[in-house]
Formats: structure tokens, C-alpha cells, sequence
């Protein structure tokens, strides 16, 4: 009677195994290319939300620092920041305080208008009359710090 060797089994991969492996890798190269646009979207957001903030909190502070008490209103204007062309919008409202008034500051890029990508409000007094001397806070005689 003849017995029969087992077959050496070759190495290698079958071919089920090597197309369940590539499935494998192409799931989570697609993963992986879907977190990368994810990241740079938010990247870009993230660039585009400090930038508008930069400009309405500067503009704000450029209201109140001005020698006259803003209109009530509102304004629109474009602005070149960061290389790119932007477009604010002020609005300047009453309060039920006499001596305050309201000031809504929104930003978007200039070619999407409608996008407001962020806004600011605050609130402004009326600026000091001609000839007032600030009082010194810190060092000198009778102030702060000496």
C-alpha cells in the first residue's frame, strides 16, 4: 500500500487573503484621508475666526477711542488683513442708558458677504470734553504708587 505524503504547503498569500488585505488598507487609508480633510477644514476655519475677531475688536477700540461719539446707524466698509480682503459692518444703536450706546460689529470675507464669520458688541461712552486732563493712576503726587 502506497501512502500518501501531505502536499508542502507553498508560502505565500492566497489570493482571498491578499484582496481581504488590500480591502483592509484601503479603509483605512480612506479614514485616514477623511481625518486629514477634517483637520484642515477646521484649520481654516480656526484661521478664519481669529482674523475676524482681530478685525472687529479693532474696530471696536477704534470707536472708542475717537474724539467723536459714533452715529447712530449703520456702516459698511472693506478692509485689507492678512492678504485677504474682508467686509465689516458697524452698527451703532441707543441704549436705555443716555450715555451709552451699543455697538455691533460683524465680520465676513468681502466675496461672501452673507458669511458672518464673526461679531463683536460692546458698548461706548461719550468721549471726554475739550480740555480734559485723565487723572494719574499710577506714581505722582496723591496717585497709585507714590
Amino acid at each position: 500500500m502506497a501512502t500518501t505524503r501531505p502536499r508542502p504547503r507553498s508560502s505565500g498569500f492566497t489570493l482571498i487573503e491578499a484582496v481581504v488585505s488590500l480591502a483592509i488598507v484601503a479603509l483605512g487609508m480612506t479614514a485616514l484621508y477623511m481625518q486629514l480633510s477634517q483637520y484642515a477644514i477646521t484649520a481654516t476655519y480656526m484661521q478664519e475666526k481669529t482674523l475676524a475677531s482681530w478685525i472687529a475688536t479693532n474696530r471696536l477700540t477704534e470707536l472708542s477711542i475717537e474724539p467723536s461719539w459714533p452715529e447712530v446707524g449703520t456702516d459698511e466698509d472693506e478692509i485689507e488683513f492678512a492678504d485677504r480682503m474682508w467686509r465689516y459692518t458697524v452698527e451703532v444703536s441707543e441704549t436705555e442708558v443716555p450715555n451709552l450706546r451699543r455697538v455691533d460689529v460683524s465680520v465676513a470675507l468681502a466675496d461672501q458677504p452673507e458669511r458672518i464669520i464673526h461679531k463683536v458688541s460692546g458698548l461706548l461712552e461719550p468721549p471726554p470734553p475739550a480740555g480734559f486732563i485723565p487723572p494719574r493712576w499710577i506714581g505722582g503726587p496723591g496717585g497709585f504708587g507714590g
